[in-house]
């Protein structure tokens, strides 16, 4: 994996550590510190410090050495399968389940069930992360599409960064909306003091767009049925948030209240409710719906 920046005037004079968690906010500063260290990014060419000040214009380019692959194992767990073909696997994923195996969850993660259930899957992803073109966040439940070859993974990877990729979600609040319906409109970064967040207010953020409508009003809370323009890192959680509508039992962004306000086991009240996409092969439109888990759908009515 590489990487490539034009230094923007914004950052200049920054150090290039620094600099570079504004660009990359997907790795931590130590990472990026020791890439420069390593002599794996240069600034016009040359290998430079970490400290080394940047000017405006400035080229930008790194190398990520390919972490060495860890045995994935197949583990027998159920799927609720949505659609399959020779293309394309769609599941309705359970929240508390992790994507695929990351630091914390070396196993018991969905990408352990598709190596059992499917008889192949693509490859583009790394060998991490057979056949996973988006994911959801362990505690999101909700449709979410897998590829079972590198040329399926390649055509839904391209619409999901045309954003042509039909995704609606379904979203327990706290607090109760002014109007029916509405745009967000805030581009999403790293947190500037909290690396394991994302947030509005980073220097460096990636443009996100959000639009919401009120599907039904409650006493203190609302459901909302959010539809995604673009699809950054928590971007439903952290626009909700920055428009003072957290999403309940979210203990990332749902400030002091969230850890008492969990409407149920799985804590966290967001659904990827619908996933609408063009075959990979065939062109056909496709979409797929998942209701309300019944945890949720047993919030929503005691709220009412």
């Amino acid at each position: 994996m590489s990487f490539a920046h034009r230094v923007p005037a914004e950052l200049a004079g920054q150090r290039l550590d620094a600099a570079l968690a504004k660009l990359e906010p997907e790795l931590s500063r130590a990472q990026l510190r020791r890439l420069v260290e390593r002599g794996l990014v240069t600034v016009g060419g040359a290998v430079v410090k970490p400290a080394h000040k940047l000017r405006a214009g400035d080229e930008i380019a790194g190398e990520l050495p390919e972490a060495p692959a860890r045995e994935l194992a197949p583990e027998a767990r159920p799927l609720a399968v949505l659609y399959e073909d020779d293309d394309v696997l769609v599941i309705d994923k359970p929240a508390g389940l992790v994507v695929h195996p990351a630091p914390g969850h070396a196993a018991g993660t969905l990408v352990n069930a598709l190596l059992y259930h499917a008889d192949r899957l693509s490859a583009a992803g790394g060998a991490e992360r057979p056949g996973i073109v988006h994911r959801l966040d362990k505690d999101t439940s909700g449709v979410l599409v897998v590829a079972k070859s590198d040329a399926a993974h390649a055509a839904l990877a391209a619409q999901f960064k045309a954003h042509s990729v039909l995704r609606e979600y379904l979203a327990l609040v706290r607090g109760s909306p002014r109007t029916a319906s509405g745009t967000i409109e805030a581009a999403i970064g790293r947190h500037p003091t909290d690396r394991k967040r994302m947030s509005t207010r980073a220097r460096a953020g990636r443009a996100a767009v959000t639009h919401w409508r009120v599907e039904r009003r409650l006493r203190g809370a609302a459901l909302l049925r959010v539809r995604l323009e673009t699809g950054r890192t928590h971007q439903v959680r952290v626009h909700l948030a920055s428009i003072g509508l957290p999403v309940l039992g979210d203990r990332v962004y749902g400030g002091r209240r969230a850890a008492g306000d969990a409407p149920g086991p799985a804590g966290q009240a967001l659904h990827a409710a619908v996933l609408g996409f063009r075959h990979p092969r065939s062109g056909a439109e496709l979409r797929f719906e998942s209701p309300l888990p019944a945890d949720l759908a047993a919030a929503v009515e005691a709220l009412a």
